[in-house]
Formats: structure tokens, sequence, C-alpha cells
């Protein structure tokens, strides 16, 4: 049994082959995924590498010596370092092609169809493979050619930043990859589907998602209320929210929580009981959703007034006990130490003592356990040992070698 067989022995997609044929983090972190419940990830590179083996170089990426972006989104896959556009390694693609089960790719439409790596041309090789493609502004339309981060496909162009804006203030970002893990996850259900189409048909398929539309579905309420010309302005700022019931507020230690109350008729006499101020249950000014939405300033101020006056570890137990739904606005620096988190397994260990935890997929199934995470290859690690299961032979690929196609 060989190793790979070896370490995916029962799980669900054991014996399936991916090829994982692009760049950055969504389209390979959906790979990664897959990986994860068993299948064989063949990372298909250029020779200089995917870009996002140096990503975490760049402003936005916390510093560290351990190469994290990369070993999160490229964990127990095998590398191919490969020129596509050399005649002979188009052919030893091909032999891949033909052998895997599905392949995923990011590349626009145009670079696509530059690269022969469409949808017609990889069916007339493998009728029965499972085709996932990824776009920044999707397949047609006058923005077809434009890459796309998602930042500006996602965020930007799906309305997510402006419906996030305060009055007053320019754009905050988001995070980095927010967007693309969200995309991934979309991409993770659509190879599955593909593959449930394919054991009842015997049919491969091509499936397509965009970074846009996933931004627009992740922005939907505000987006579906645009379709019937609902609008909201910019948000106003904390000290007059939309709604005092459900905003952000600060203990005396500083720590800061976020209390969401939907049903606020219901817990509004509970929030009274809870900050001691039950002389304003019938307020006049508060005593309705409306009135306090009018008074909205003025509440939240006596509301935060009395937040300030105690340590967030006093409030924590009287929130519960009134039933308020809240949660702390937890720190970074707190994150690797919740309990709540190590209870639910997602941070799992790695065996690897330069990255001893990982963020695992966010999936769990009663009938397979997740695959636990190995290295991100390096550069071509595996380019040999792919041509060979591929069918190419030792002279073909001591001449892709010698020619420089491969690495």
């Amino acid at each position: 049994m060989s190793d790979q067989a070896a370490a995916t022995a029962g799980l669900p997609l054991a014996g399936l082959v991916v090829l994982d044929i692009s760049t950055y983090i969504a389209a390979p972190a959906a790979a990664m995924v897959l990986g994860d419940f068993g299948a064989d990830v063949i990372k298909v590179e250029a020779l200089e590498g995917d870009p996002h083996r140096t990503m975490i170089n760049i402003a936005a990426y916390p510093k560290s010596a351990v190469n994290y972006p990369w070993r999160l989104d490229s964990r127990n896959k095998r590398s191919l370092a490969i020129d596509l556009k050399h005649k002979d390694a188009r052919a030893a693609l091909e032999r891949l092609i033909a052998k895997a089960d599905v392949m995923i790719l990011n590349f626009p439409v145009p670079v696509r169809q530059r690269l022969r790596l469409g949808w017609n041309e990889v069916r007339a090789l493998n009728p029965r493979l499972i085709y996932m493609a990824l776009t920044g502004y999707g397949e047609v339309g006058p923005d077809v050619d434009r890459p796309g981060f998602d930042v500006n496909a996602f965020f930007a162009r799906s309305g997510l930043i402006d419906g996030a804006m305060y009055e007053g203030v320019g754009p905050t970002f988001p995070v980095p990859a927010q967007g693309d893990r969200a995309t991934a996850m979309t991409m993770v259900a659509g190879v599955l589907l593909g593959l449930l189409h394919r054991e009842r048909s015997g049919e491969g398929s091509e499936i397509t998602t965009s970074l846009l539309a996933n931004g627009v579905w992740n922005n939907g309420i505000l987006a579906q209320a645009a379709l019937v010309g609902g609008f909201l302005g910019h948000r106003p700022p904390r000290d007059r929210p939309r709604n005092p019931l459900s905003n952000a507020f600060q203990c005396a230690d500083g720590r800061w929580f976020v209390m969401t109350l939907l049903r606020e008729e219901m817990l509004w006499p509970n929030v009274c009981a809870a900050l001691d101020i039950r002389e304003l249950q019938h307020d006049a000014r508060f005593a309705t959703t409306q009135a306090r939405i009018a008074h909205s300033a003025e509440l939240t101020a006596i509301m935060q007034r009395h937040f300030a006056a105690r340590n967030w570890a006093d409030w924590k137990p009287i929130l519960i006990a009134q039933g308020l739904i809240y949660s702390e606005i937890q720190t970074l620096e707190d994150l690797p130490d919740d309990p709540q988190v190590a209870a639910n397994d997602i941070f799992v260990p790695t065996g690897d003592p330069q990255l001893p935890r990982t963020v695992a997929n966010p999936i769990n199934a009663s009938f397979a356990a997740k695959r636990q995470s190995g290295p991100a290859p390096e550069l071509g690690q595996h380019s040999d040992e792919v041509l060979r299961w591929a069918g190419v032979s030792e002279e073909q690929i001591a001449r892709l070698r010698a020619a420089g196609a491969i690495a």
C-alpha cells in the first residue's frame, strides 16, 4: 500500500484524484478540503510556483518564521512543477487529466482558452471529469477577462463593503482571504454535486462559480432588498445605532462584547433587570421598539454607562441568567486558547513541531474523521512521482527535465 493510500484509508474521498491547477487561496483551499477527506490532491504549479507560497510577505499578513498561509491551504498535497506552455509538458498534463476525477482551476476564461484548458478541451480527454472552475467575475459578460481577488470581486463589487460602511467614514477592508474561504466551500459543494451526478449518470460535468456570485450571495439580504428598491444609508455610529439593543458595549476592564436581541419586546424587561434599570422598563422613551429607536443615542449612553461600571467577568453570568444573546469580541490573542474552539476541534493537531496545530475545515461528518494535516509540498517535490503515475516514462521525464519543462 502506498503512503497516500495508507494515510487516506477509510476516508470518504479516498482514491479520488484531484488536479489543483489554481493559484492563491479560494480554489486551492477547496482542493485542500477535498484532501482532508481523503482525496489525492496533485498541485500543478508553474515552474516559479504558486504565488501563494510567498503571500506571508504581504503587509496584511502577520509575520512568522513559519509559512503558515502556504501550509494551511496546501497541506497533504503533492506538487508537480511544470511549464504548461511547453509542448511535451502539455502531453504529460493530458495524461494526468485523462486519469483524474476532478480538476479545479481559477484562470479567467481567456487564459483558459490560451492554455487549452476549457471544458470542451478537457472533456475530450476525460468525459468523466468533474471540472470545477472559479473566476473573479463570471464566465461571460463585459468583465469576463478581469482577474479578481476577494477584496475586489467578492467584497467591493458585491456591495458588501458599501453595506458595512459607517456614516462619514471611508471603506473598511475585510480581513485577508475571508471571501476566498467562503467561496472555497461553495466549490467543495460544487465538486460533490458533480460527483453525485457522475455516480448516477456516468458523465462528467462543468461546474462554475465566481467570487462576485459568492459575494452577492453572502450579501443576500441587502442585495435582495436592492432588487425591490429597498436601501439603507450607511451605518450610524455606535453611540446612536439603528437598534440600541443590538450593539457593542465596553466593560470596565476594556473588554468589548456584542449583544444581539431580535426579540426585543420579550427581552427588554430582561435588559432592564440585567442592568438594574427597572425604572426604565415602562419609560415612554424606551417602552417600545420604535421608541427605543427614536431615542437610540440616549438609551445607548445609559446602557454603556452601566456596562462600563463592571468587568466583563461580572457581566457574563448576568447576561446568561437573563437569557440575553451575546458574545465577547474575542481578540486573536485569545483565540488559540478558547475552550469552546478546543471542544469542537476547530484547531487540530498536525504532528509537525513547527506548526503544532492548524485550522480544521468546518465540515464534520458522522461517518468519517478528517485526515491529519500533513506538510505542504516543496515546489516540484513530487514531479517525477506524479508523472510516473500518469504513465510518463522515465525517459520522457528525463527529457522534460533536461528541457526545463519540469522542476
